[in-house]
């Protein structure tokens, strides 16, 4: 019946404080029931985290990770062998530790927490507002502690870092005493370190793999790893005599057990056929020792970096080796880092082949993007972000690529040590399409080929604009591109089929118009720039007092000087037409930034530390 007014009320319950705050600590004590029972859960399945690295040199901490593109988000294991007081996990710009993202596990000594944390400019540790990294559980193992949890790529703090395509540079600390609170750890006086890796894993389909599979291992035999932080190891492998032409279709790293963490990355080039043989050769790569010839191996046909897993072709390629005109010589190339300088390790790493004779619809072919190796492309010193364009022009790709297109399926980007992001972006009729590749966090110590998420498809008429962003703040002169290390490179080796004639599609500023620019410079500065025909363009630049005014009218000039293409066949002979003084392409739409998806703020996560039973720590 309807009620009249001023009669008594309707029951609703209403709630004391006391209640409410009863309430709030039951729900805690059930969560922390759900924890303790997650610290006694079975171990998780090695296939539910499809990719590893080793964090720290002696493998104390080995992270695994999966990836799911419907959730948009990450998901880690770490496995903490002989857990101390804890562990900060994280990510950062660059691998610093200030400005950083991170996991952050502690104990006093009694309680063990786990909460999501930033450090600030100075480096100290805050509790973030908003926590991120979700903790999903804790399990103790006989190998050590392993610590489930969660993180979406995107989540719209500032305070954290937006995982992203491309390098992101892992943190990692141990903590060796007892803390009484986040903000006591001193993040300066702990063991620390960082890791690179692709957290973002295409997420292909393993095309199926056909019964007469072969398997070759070009590996490196006994080699003892010098005790020395970084060695590049070179070793010379033949293939079988009357090897005839197969398709490599997929590979992948094979490893010496206990050396997983000094083994950086690895690569195996075919040397050129125009030579009948190659001198056997196993040592050092920079040793004086190795004979020139070895430098005629450049031809690369597998490249792994850590934390990559098996590379594969797609189904209807393969890419080509044996037969005629092709050398039986390969060059296996392993970059050991070695920080904690271990003497006396032996290694036999090196990458596993799998070949079939029956060979697929279309041979795959590596074509070469981005800025000539010339030194008329230079950085002046002191810059935080200095941007350098190189261009595949549609005249070229008029010119060379068939009526149906190529099909762009796995991508290397490569600059020397002053590079820091990398990008390649499809245009057509002056409208960027898509990013090819595109590498925000790049580092030059951490080079792997990558299997696109999607097929690119170019087509003739079509435009590839490869940019890279360098910095050179600690250098004092010009830096100039050329093939030594403190000399810069913009490439972008992309992987594709069908194999065409075109190898190299790169351009460089054109040399009249620098010249002007050396004139101009000399006429408004005091100083003497020689314009001698015998003084180099390295020498030139070198003897440029940097102002902002000669800064900027270089940055001016490589955005609007006509450029020099080179458009070549395998044989470095440029396809017949004008390359010379070519006109910038200009592009009339750019493509959007990507907006970050913002999930929903996650439940009812207090900005407060998850408490933990994890009864002694150090067991």
């Amino acid at each position: 019946s309807m009620q009249t007014s001023g009669s008594k009320p309707c029951p609703c319950p209403s709630f004391k404080l006391r209640e409410v705050v009863s309430m709030y600590f039951t729900m805690i004590a059930v969560f922390l029931v759900i924890l303790v029972v997650a610290l006694q859960g079975s171990a998780p399945r090695g296939s539910d985290f499809p990719y590893k690295v080793p964090l720290d040199p002696k493998g104390l901490l080995e992270l695994s990770w999966n990836v799911s593109y419907p959730e948009q988000a990450v998901h880690f294991q770490l496995l903490i062998r002989n857990l101390k007081f804890g562990v900060l996990f994280g990510m950062s710009d660059r691998g610093e530790f200030e400005n950083a993202d991170l996991a952050v596990l502690w104990s006093d000594g009694h309680s063990s927490y786990f909460g999501d944390a930033w450090s600030d400019a100075k480096g100290q540790l805050h509790m973030d507002s908003q926590q991120d990294y979700q903790l999903l559980g804790a399990r103790k193992a006989p190998e050590g502690l392993y610590l489930l949890f969660r993180r979406a790529f995107s989540t719209c703090d500032p305070k954290d870092y937006l995982i992203e395509d491309g390098t992101v540079h892992l943190i990692y600390g141990i903590l060796e005493k007892p803390v009484h609170s986040l903000q006591a750890i001193n993040i300066s006086a702990i063991h620390r370190g960082l890791q690179r890796v692709q957290l973002l894993k295409p997420n292909i389909t393993i095309p199926k793999l056909p019964s007469d599979l072969n398997t070759m291992e070009i590996t490196a035999p006994h080699v003892v790893i010098p005790s020395q932080e970084t060695t590049y190891w070179c070793y010379m492998a033949e293939l079988p005599d009357r090897f005839r032409k197969h398709h490599i279709i997929m590979y992948e790293p094979v490893i010496t057990a206990g050396n997983e963490a000094l083994v950086h990355h690895m690569e195996v080039f075919q040397c050129a056929a125009e030579f009948d043989t190659f001198p056997h050769y196993n040592g050092p790569c920079d040793s004086k020792m190795k004979p020139d010839r070895l430098n005629y191996c450049r031809h690369v046909l597998a490249a792994w970096a850590m934390g990559a897993q098996a590379f594969y072709y797609p189904e209807e390629a393969g890419l080509a080796f044996g037969g005629p005109g092709s050398s039986k010589y390969l060059r296996l190339e392993i970059h050991y880092h070695n920080p904690l300088v271990i003497k006396g390790r032996r290694d036999s790493s090196g990458i596993r082949l799998y070949y079939t004779a029956t060979l697929r619809r279309y041979d795959a072919g590596i074509m070469e993007l981005g800025l000539v190796y010339t030194p008329v492309m230079a950085i002046p010193p002191g810059e935080d972000a200095f941007i350098l364009t190189g261009y595949c022009t549609d005249k070229c790709t008029q010119l060379a690529l068939p009526a149906a297109g190529i099909h762009i399926f796995a991508s290397q980007l490569h600059t020397h040590l002053a590079g820091r992001k990398v990008v390649t972006v499809l245009s057509r009729d002056g409208r960027e399409q898509q990013v090819v590749n595109a590498d925000g966090h790049y580092s030059p110590h951490f080079q792997e080929i990558r299997m696109l998420k999607e097929v690119v498809a170019v087509f003739p008429g079509d435009e590839l604009i490869t940019t890279c962003t360098y910095n050179t703040e600690d250098r004092s002169q010009a830096t100039v591109g050329g093939f030594g290390i403190m000399e810069e490179m913009c490439v972008n080796y992309v992987h594709y089929y069908p194999q065409t004639q075109l190898e190299l599609c790169k351009s460089a500023v054109d040399p009249g118009y620098l010249h002007r620019y050396f004139n101009l410079v000399n006429r408004f500065n005091d100083e003497e720039v020689c314009m001698c025909p015998q003084v180099s363009v390295p020498q030139q630049f070198y003897s440029i007092p940097w102002n902002t005014f000669n800064r900027d009218v270089l940055k001016s000039l490589y955005g609007f000087a006509p450029i020099s293409m080179h458009c070549n066949k395998s044989s470095a002979v440029r396809f017949p037409g004008e390359w010379e003084k070519q006109l910038l392409p200009t592009i009339t739409e750019r493509l959007r930034e990507p907006v970050p998806h913002c999930p929903p703020t996650p439940g009812p996560w207090p900005a407060a530390p998850v408490p933990l039973n994890l009864g002694d720590l150090r067991r």
